[in-house]
């Protein structure tokens, strides 16, 4: 009889590259690959350290001299909606939630392509083509679903490619339809999927990084409920303006001690050969 033991995830760092968020600077990425029959697990683990999931991999920021990243989740229970808030959800009542497997379709494509050339014109995906898209939607080795709201006359308005972790609902992917601004449709994706979570008992939503000097970031500040990942634990978001771009590089952890320093979740029986 032989006893293996599942083997450990391996971690890289990505070469740098221009930030998407704050101009001048370089942004670089620790990931690994999210794959086997652990993935989902490793996927919560990760997910509550930081980290987001792009397809079969799990990143987060590790730049050399910057760490404004902050990864984002809203606290279900203590998240109040404003008053803007509220007109956001009254405004847009005639749009209908269907929540489908993770799978392509032409209509999503059709509406991402026109979200990205108004919106993102000359963004990392200003160049994905539908393979590229299908991709995007359909490789995932984790519980994910496509939530697609439709107006009453049928037509898809808006998508959000979500994963459903042990404990809430992670934003991977969203779009909409951009000639509708007075609708705020992010938003109230965001707001849907508060309500998604409080439906099933699930405590956060997860909403990716905000990164404080970043405009394209900054509508995430007006959660109420906010927490951010730091210093290796989830706070509650203090005033936005308290939170600084800027950081010494000497202060950043070397990248093997940034590993050293993931939880990973716990092994599964060895298998039996």
């Amino acid at each position: 009889m032989r006893h293996t033991l599942p083997i450990a995830p391996q971690f890289y760092v990505t070469a740098p590259q221009p930030c998407p968020y704050l101009e001048g600077r370089m942004e670089r990425k620790l990931f690994t690959a999210l794959q086997g029959e652990n993935a989902e697990r490793l996927n919560d683990a990760l997910s509550q350290q930081g980290f987001r999931r792009s397809q079969n991999v799990l990143y987060r920021p590790s730049c050399s001299d910057c760490s404004a990243c902050l990864s984002a989740r809203i606290d279900v229970e203590a998240f109040t909606p404003s008053k803007a808030q509220r007109r956001t959800i009254r405004r847009n009542a005639g749009l209908v939630r269907r929540a489908t497997s993770p799978w392509a379709t032409e209509d999503q494509y059709d509406l991402f392509r026109r979200y990205l050339d108004a919106r993102h014109a000359n963004g990392g995906m200003a160049d994905m083509d539908v393979f590229e898209f299908a991709a995007m939607i359909e490789e995932t080795p984790i519980r994910s679903r496509v939530v697609e709201y439709v107006d009453a006359a049928g037509k898809l308005t808006a998508v959000s490619l979500t994963d459903v972790l042990q404990d809430g609902l992670s934003m991977v992917y969203s779009f909409y339809a951009p000639d509708l601004p007075g609708h705020s449709l992010g938003t109230y994706m965001i707001l849907d999927h508060i309500e998604i979570a409080r439906e099933n008992g699930l405590p956060y939503v997860y909403l990716g990084y905000w990164v404080p000097g970043s405009r394209k970031m900054g509508y995430k500040a007006n959660f109420s409920g906010l927490e951010v990942y730091s210093g290796g634990e989830w706070r509650p978001m203090r005033d936005p303006s308290e939170y600084s771009s800027e950081r010494h590089p000497l202060s950043l952890d070397p990248i093997a001690e940034q590993v050293a320093n993931i939880q990973l979740p716990d092994r599964v029986a060895p298998s039996r050969g």
